[in-house]
């Protein structure tokens, strides 16, 4: 109990450090590398997965989580590995997703079994939720050159460019279909006016730019975000007219911070705002090898230039819009949680599981309307007795709707699905399941949940 009791004194200190409000907006395992996606009204964010405990970039597969209000994520799992590219022989590092005709278009490093050095591939699906199939069999780039962290951006006129690289940063123009290209690969000029100077610059590194290119446009400028050096990594950005350059400095976006030793970033637009996507290791255990995924919302200058930013600025605490009760919600949409991870299998798909007593998850902004009067949710437990949840509201120790005793349901393969009667419940309010139990290991499962009137 002692060490329970400082497990969470730690967190909240380590949090109110590191973050303020919802970051890092992941809490039920480690993730890194963000590459946000807008389509059809939903923001889907692509990340990293850094594997717990790791102490080197141990990633085996790619991650998804889906928003419509900014401040609760859906987790849908690992929605692609290393393993679609059967000449890749691991690491699932930095990739992205870009939707081109209905069409969505993974770009990712891995190591080709071939070389045993980073190689791009290219990978299709129907569906942002996958599944990608690779197309070519075989690596879209291979020059031996540090070919990590692609990034792919269509201008307004359809034609997409791929920019990567690792010291040093290259592009290239995508045909139309996207799986292959005409024409040279193009390094950047690595001078002080593209990317700022080097402080105790090594021969051949002059300039700021690392790794992690991302680009985007906004009215007539394009940005160019990168990671910059020497380590521990910060957030830069070069501007220019064309996504061809030449590219000016523009400046330090986000300072260097947050107990990881690298940064990558994800500018992108939805609902009106500009959001900045990033990492850093706030969460419990977190370093350069257990990051967490994070965003902030970006303002601009009237001469085009960003307003720098800092790992502790301000985090999205207001939602955009609120969320349905009247429909299956998933127990891994979550706002803010301690205590949880996140799990799957192929009985239920995504899932979660309370790992310790008084672990809680939170929904934010959920509204209830003229008012719900039943509760229903899909439990488990390997535990016998004494293992609950609660539902209430407005805060962690807010008015209790119901309590649930899970019953034994033998594994995280096997669910029973309960509903209790509630008194009505209206209006507009943060939701609170608050896990109780003294058993050791994992308490219970939980994997979705919605009301009624």
């Amino acid at each position: 109990m002692k060490s329970s009791r400082f497990f969470h004194f730690a967190f909240l200190i380590l949090l109110s450090h590191y973050s303020f409000g919802q970051n890092p907006i992941i809490q039920t395992m480690y993730t890194a590398d963000p590459a946000p996606m807008v389509y059809n009204d939903k923001l889907y964010l692509y990340t990293g997965h850094d594997e717990d405990e790791s102490t080197w970039f141990v990633m085996n597969n790619w991650k998804l989580y889906t928003t419509e209000d900014m401040v609760n994520w859906t987790d849908h799992g690992a929605v692609a590995s290393y393993k679609i590219f059967d000449w890749a022989s691991g690491d699932a590092w930095a990739m992205q997703v870009t939707e081109k005709n209905g069409k969505f278009y993974l770009y990712a490093p891995v190591i080709s079994r071939e070389t045993n050095s980073p190689a791009i591939g290219v990978a299709i699906s129907d569906s942002p939720y996958g599944p990608f199939i690779d197309p070519l069999g075989k690596p879209l780039v291979q020059t031996g050159k540090g070919d990590i962290d692609p990034a792919v951006f269509i201008d307004d006129d359809g034609q997409a460019y791929l920019y990567w690289g690792n010291p040093f940063c290259y592009f290239m123009k995508l045909n139309e279909d996207m799986i292959s290209y005409n024409g040279d690969i193009n390094k950047v000029p690595m001078t002080v006016d593209a990317f700022g100077k080097r402080e105790g610059q090594v021969k051949d590194r002059p300039t700021l730019y690392e790794e992690g290119p991302w680009l985007y446009k906004r009215k007539e400028n394009y940005y160019l975000l990168w990671a910059g050096g020497p380590l521990p990594e910060h957030l830069g950005y070069s501007l220019s007219q064309s996504p061809e350059g030449p590219w000016t400095y523009g400046d330090v976006l986000m300072p260097a911070e947050g107990r990881s030793f690298t940064n990558h970033p994800g500018l992108i637009d939805f609902k009106g705002k500009t959001y900045l996507f990033y990492h850093n290791g706030a969460l419990p255990g977190g370093s350069g090898f257990n990051r967490s995924v994070c965003v902030q919302e970006v303002q601009f200058q009237k001469n085009g230039e960003i307003q720098p930013l800092t790992m502790n600025g301000a985090a999205i605490n207001k939602a955009l819009q609120t969320l349905n009760p009247y429909q299956k919600n998933e127990a891994e949409t979550i706002a803010w949680s301690e205590g949880v991870k996140a799990d799957q299998n192929e009985a239920v798909g995504v899932f979660v599981k309370a790992t310790q007593d008084n672990a809680y998850i939170q929904v934010k902004s959920v509204d209830f309307k003229e008012g719900a009067n039943k509760f229903r949710a899909r439990l488990g437990t390997t535990h016998y007795n004494d293992v609950n949840m609660e539902v209430r509201l407005d805060t962690k120790d807010g008015p209790l709707l119901t309590t649930f005793p899970v019953p034994m349901t033998k594994g995280s393969d096997r669910w029973a699905l309960l509903e209790k009667s509630i008194s009505k419940t209206s209006g507009i309010h943060d939701l609170y399941f608050v896990f109780r139990g003294k058993k050791p290991g994992i308490l219970m499962y939980f994997d979705y949940w919605m009301f009624s009137r």
